[in-house]
C-alpha cells in the first residue's frame, strides 16, 4: 500500500520525451482547456487508457460467456454515464471511441466556464482556486475535479463571493455567455464534419462503398 504521506503518481508520462506532433497537440489542449501544465493532460489520458483497457478486457470475457463480466460491464458503463463521458444507452465500444477532450470537458473548470460564470477559461480556474465556486453547498477549490451529472446542476457562486453581485465588473453578461456557447457549438460541429470527411476519405481509399456498409 505504501506510506500515505508519499502518494503515488496518478498518471503515466509519455514513453518518449521528444515527439514534435505530440508536444504540439498537448500544447493546443492545454491552451484550449486553460490547464496549468501538461500533467493535467496526462492525467486525462491515463483515465481514458484505464477505461479502454477495462472495456477491451470485458469484451473478451463476454465473448467467453463470463456472467461476472456482464455485471462489471454494466458497472463500467454506469460509471461512464455518471461522470458524463457517455450517454445512458452507450456500449463498451463507445468507451473505445472516447477522446481526451471527453474527459477534460467534465472538469469543474470547464463546466464553470461553459455555464457562463467566467468570461474566460483561465478566469474560471482562478475563481475556483480562490473559493468563489460552490458545489452541493460546499466550496470546491480543485479545478480538475471531475463533475458528475448529478453534481453539475448544483454548481453556483459562493454566497459570500462578490461575484454574486450581477453588477460586478468581472461578471460575464448573458450575451457573452450565449456567444461562448455558440462558438463552442460551431467548433464541435466543424470537428464532427472534419472527422466525417476524414472517415469518408479513408473508406474511399480502401474501396469501401455505402452498399458494402449496408450489407
Amino acid at each position: 500500500m505504501g506510506d500515505p504521506k508519499f502518494s503515488r503518481k496518478t498518471y503515466d508520462t509519455p514513453s518518449h520525451p521528444w515527439q514534435g506532433e505530440r508536444i504540439k497537440a498537448e500544447a493546443e489542449v492545454v491552451r484550449a482547456f486553460g490547464l496549468k501544465n501538461k500533467t493535467e493532460v496526462w492525467k486525462a489520458q491515463t483515465i481514458l487508457r484505464n477505461l479502454r483497457k477495462q472495456s477491451r478486457d470485458l469484451q473478451a470475457r463476454l465473448r467467453t460467456g463470463d456472467a461476472q463480466a456482464k455485471k462489471e460491464a454494466d458497472a463500467l458503463l454506469a460509471k461512464c454515464g455518471r461522470l458524463g463521458f457517455l450517454a445512458s444507452d452507450a456500449n463498451l465500444n463507445d468507451i473505445l471511441a472516447l477522446k481526451d477532450e471527453d474527459v477534460l470537458s467534465r472538469r469543474l473548470q470547464t463546466i464553470v466556464f461553459e455555464k457562463g460564470y467566467a468570461s474566460t477559461i483561465k478566469q474560471a480556474r482562478q475563481m475556483i482556486a480562490h473559493g468563489h465556486i460552490f458545489m452541493n453547498g460546499h466550496r470546491v477549490t480543485v479545478p480538475g475535479y471531475l463533475v458528475t451529472r448529478a453534481e453539475e446542476s448544483s454548481i453556483e457562486f459562493n454566497p459570500a463571493s462578490p461575484f454574486t453581485d450581477e453588477m460586478h465588473p468581472m461578471r460575464i453578461s448573458a450575451e457573452q455567455a450565449a456567444a461562448n456557447a455558440a462558438i463552442k457549438a460551431k467548433a464541435e460541429e466543424e470537428q464532427a464534419a472534419a472527422e466525417a470527411a476524414a472517415a469518408k476519405a479513408d473508406a474511399e481509399e480502401a474501396g469501401i462503398t455505402i452498399e458494402d456498409g449496408a450489407q
